[in-house]
């Protein structure tokens, strides 16, 4: 079951919360944010992603999650991913006046990742990481595919990910998710020269 609060006028934000017999999460986002996190998932190593998101972004986020973490952090990871999704297209909205276009690249000492996000309305996950360690702390490096995929499917957005370089597994994960925090700020952010309008030719997206 899935409960969103109605979105402000005034500001985009969202309150998503979803409770399946796996997973019980809640998302609150304010886009307009100045990085504030508050994170719980029960893996370190993912609130430190989720807090990257966050910081550079400039996102103020919540994010409560209790999963079933006894037998792995996939349900956990992956329905995260749903539910920020979920928190985004509410909060966005009808995307009017948006840059809907956003691209970052990061390094962190050897490693160096891009990312360039479009705020479609057709989701596609193309991610091409080849992580160097299957395990960074308890957190499971495949499941960086999932939480995109979880969140892609939901936000209803085009994203594209790629490592370039990069030999340490935490390096090559902190760079895509600093990416991808960059590369959001810069699609959601208002375009004084386009104002009220959606920018596709279509008039939506």
């Amino acid at each position: 079951m899935t409960q969103v609060s109605p979105n402000s006028t005034a500001a985009r934000e969202a309150d998503v919360q979803r409770d399946t017999a796996e997973t019980q999460i809640r998302v609150r986002l304010n886009l307009d944010g100045s990085g504030k996190a508050e994170l719980s998932t029960g893996i370190g190593f993912f609130d430190h992603m989720l807090d990257q998101i966050a910081r550079h972004g400039l996102i103020d986020l919540l994010v409560e999650a209790k999963g079933d973490l006894h037998i792995d952090g996939h349900h956990t990871v992956e329905d995260v991913g749903i539910v920020l999704g979920q928190a985004m297209s509410k909060a966005v909205g009808d995307k009017k006046g948006i840059r809907r276009y956003g691209h970052a690249y990061v390094p962190l000492d050897e490693a160096l990742s891009r990312v360039v996000v479009d705020f479609s309305g057709r989701p596609g996950l193309y991610m091409n990481v080849e992580f160097r360690a299957g395990m960074i702390g308890a957190f499971d490096s495949q499941l960086a595919y999932e939480f995109f995929q979880g969140f892609v499917n939901h936000a209803g957005v085009t994203l594209h990910i790629d490592n370039l370089k990069g030999e340490n597994a935490h390096h090559q994960a902190e760079t895509i998710f600093k990416a991808f925090a960059r590369a959001l700020r810069m699609a959601l952010e208002r375009d004084a020269r386009l104002g009220d309008v959606v920018p596709s030719t279509k008039g939506s997206l």
